[in-house]
């Protein structure tokens, strides 16, 4: 998916930077810190933040997916042993995971989206209350929301490449008069990393998810197995920064051409 690998990449970055200072005031300031990722049922990007560490003690010491049920007493103690063997404790949570009966540990206030599912947010929150509340510990969270997804200053290189190949594709299939097909990427390897694009029919991926495979995570359910951490290092590798200007911020294009007359019939599933 064109976007997946800068955001992942923004994820993984950013709790790398953000776990070297939660480190460094451990001990006269935050013991632990929560990170709420996007993803809704599906926990990639809260997965893309396990490559931010090599070894067991390196944050994001725990991961929650919303591929597996959320435990609240085994969460608090495993945040516990981090703590004291660690401490400081980063957790890193998609913000769709729900509990044993399914229900979203927490939501954006009940209002769907244009597809109907739940509007979510807030998991971080709610995560910090409960580890405040039940350890003790001076706790710090944040829900980086958009950040994620429009973070260009630290895009993938991989990730433009693919995003600019999924483009001229689709232009190539619509001027071909190819209806109900999106271009989608097609791993060949990971080692070394090779892709094409291939047609993937709108009847297959128009609002449906893929979520985590089961082996991409670990047996305990805190983080990323060797196979997701190879599925995921190559999308995030290479650095595309955009030109800065004299004033010290990034220069982006702001495009405003006119539409071309459709050269396919509307899709209506």
């Amino acid at each position: 998916c064109p976007g997946f690998g800068s955001a992942a990449k923004y994820t993984a970055v950013s709790v790398r930077e953000a776990a070297l200072d939660v480190a460094a005031m451990a001990d006269t300031s935050t013991r632990v810190f929560v990170y709420e990722a996007m993803g809704r049922h599906a926990g990639w990007l809260a997965a893309a933040a396990g490559l931010a560490g090599q070894g067991p003690d390196d944050a994001p010491q725990i991961i929650l997916f919303p591929e597996r049920a959320y435990d609240e007493a085994a969460f608090l103690a495993r945040v516990q042993q981090v703590v004291e063997r660690v401490g400081w404790c980063v957790v890193v949570a998609s913000e769709g995971i729900r509990d044993a009966a399914g229900r979203f540990v927490a939501d954006a206030g009940g209002g769907t989206d244009s597809f109907g599912h739940t509007q979510l947010g807030g998991v971080a929150s709610h995560l910090a209350g409960r580890v405040k509340d039940a350890l003790g510990y001076k706790v710090h969270w944040t829900l980086p929301d958009y950040l994620q997804r429009s973070a260009r200053h630290v895009a993938s290189k991989t990730d433009v490449e693919q995003a600019m190949a999924v483009g001229r594709a689709a232009v190539q299939f619509a001027l071909a008069g190819r209806n109900a097909t999106m271009p989608s990427i097609k791993r060949k390897s990971d080692a070394p990393y090779r892709w094409t694009i291939e047609a993937a029919p709108l009847g297959k991926v128009a609002n449906h998810e893929k979520t985590m495979p089961a082996g991409f995570i670990r047996r305990d359910g805190y983080g990323i197995t060797a196979a997701a951490r190879r599925y995921l290092e190559p999308l995030i590798r290479g650095e595309a920064p955009p030109p800065y200007g004299r004033d010290g911020l990034p220069r982006y294009v702001a495009i405003d051409p006119p539409a071309l007359p459709k050269k396919l019939p509307g899709w209506s599933g």
